[in-house]
């Protein structure tokens, strides 16, 4: 039997309010993937999303569903 779960990744909206925009820092990324590997999780797919931030600014975000052996 699996189970699975599902996280929006985003950076904090510090980038996004002084740069008026914020991408995802591969560093960081590759640093929560790694972190649920570690506890048996394995990413089926993700996907890309931009989200708005108080009408005016953006930030890239990524939904990332994992599953792992329950």
């Amino acid at each position: 039997m699996k189970e699975y779960k599902v996280t929006i990744y985003q950076e904090g909206m510090l980038g996004s309010l002084l740069l008026g925009a914020s991408k995802v820092d591969p560093v960081r990324f590759t640093a929560f993937l790694n972190k649920n590997a570690k506890e048996g999780w394995r990413v089926i797919t993700m996907e890309k999303d931009i989200r708005r931030m108080l009408l005016l600014w953006r930030r890239e975000a990524y939904v990332v569903i994992m599953e792992r052996e329950a």
